[in-house]
């Protein structure tokens, strides 16, 4: 087990700012080479991508990530090199120890192992790997899903490693995420001087009651897996540069996070119809960044839980909680999606950390994972 530990040192040390790799892939590819796995490399751009699967037939078990991770910050904030990968009193620091390169190691050792032990397993075991979800997320996963699609290769079940649990190894596995809406937003008015508003339009006066009444809404009360869907600002910005101008123009980005209650039609309806109500002159565009999507409490999320029980002895909670993942990429092909990593309170902070023991119980989860489904 100790392996994965260096391997995952290994990984953290080649700093990897997305959209880079820095020969990430490259190292988790070769070992997948000598376990027998056929390697596709799928860049994409500036974006390195592989695709890499061992055996022809069905299911298809995938384990999915990225190598990039968020830049650093403040180096002097650190109080070790981000990509030393040191370790001090049982805690591994550096850029990506939690998010999500223990995983990586831990996935590729896991199924390296597997392997070993069952040469002849059933169905296909695959790796999806990505140095574009940090950035952009548009060379990344969702080309690489697509690239499948054409050619009909199908992902029944994914495991993807990212930083899973708030507070301890095993107590969250993410089941599904919440869909992500941005709209940018102009609202037209009229200049004019600030002494004589009769004779201007104030885009910021007209834009308030509609501001307040998206605030008010209730979008929803969430349901068993998902927490109420939400709205905020984001940026607001109007101003003619002299404080005796009305602007002519407001400017604002606001963000729906939502659940499986709604869809992205439905919301981008109703705020349609509550600026006309207010006779609003506006300009708005959209932009989707992925659906929302829940994987049933099945086959995949049951042989987790019992995985992560049997290594850590905790029964871990189903949650959507969080952001985005690059699971909203492939779970629309009708994959049954999972996440479970690490630990995530110090992900994208200064000082980012992973318990060292945690490294070696993350591989024995996911050789259990493998075990139950394939073995």
């Amino acid at each position: 087990m100790s392996d994965t530990l260096e391997f995952t040192r290994e990984l953290i040390r080649r700093p990897s700012v997305t959209p880079e790799d820095a020969g990430c892939q490259e190292l988790m590819a070769e070992r997948l080479a000598r376990a027998g796995f056929t390697i596709e490399a799928m860049p994409f751009g500036e974006v390195t991508n592989f695709w890499a699967r061992r055996g022809t037939g069905a299911p298809v078990l995938c384990f999915a990530g990225h190598t990039d991770v968020v830049p650093p910050g403040p180096m002097d904030e650190w109080d070790r090199d981000p990509f030393s990968a040191e370790i001090a009193d049982g805690i591994l620091y550096g850029r990506g120890a939690a998010d999500m390169k223990a995983s990586l190691a831990a996935m590729v050792d896991a199924v390296t192992e597997f392997v070993a032990e069952h040469p002849k397993h059933r169905g296909s075991i695959a790796f999806l790997i990505t140095s574009d979800e940090e950035g952009r997320a548009r060379e990344g996963t969702l080309k690489v899903m697509e690239r499948l699609t054409e050619r009909d290769e199908h992902i029944d079940w994914c495991v993807i490693g990212e930083p899973s649990c708030a507070t301890r190894l095993g107590d969250t596995i993410r089941i599904g995420r919440r869909g992500s809406l941005s709209g940018m937003l102009t609202v037209h008015g009229q200049q004019g001087h600030v002494a004589y508003p009769q004779l201007a339009s104030n885009p910021i006066q007209t834009f308030a009651p509609v501001l307040a009444e998206l605030y008010a809404r209730n979008l929803d009360d969430g349901n068993e897996f998902f927490p109420p869907s939400s709205f905020q600002v984001v940026h607001v910005e109007a101003g003619a540069g002299a404080p005796n101008v009305i602007p002519g123009a407001l400017r604002a980005r606001f963000n729906f996070r939502y659940s499986t209650v709604w869809d992205h039609h439905q919301l981008q309806a109703w705020v349609k119809e509550l600026f006309d109500s207010h006779e609003l002159d506006y300009t708005l565009d959209w932009h989707l960044s992925g659906k929302p999507f829940l994987t049933p409490v099945e086959t995949l999320v049951n042989r987790l839980a019992e995985a992560v029980h049997a290594v850590t002895g905790i029964e871990p909670e189903l949650s959507t909680g969080g952001g985005t993942s690059d699971g909203r990429f492939i779970a629309p092909a009708g994959t049954h999606v999972v996440e479970f990593g690490p630990v995530n309170r110090t992900i994208h902070k200064v000082n980012e950390q992973i318990p060292v023991a945690d490294i070696p119980r993350l591989r024995e989860v996911y050789g259990h994972v493998l075990k139950s489904m394939l073995g």
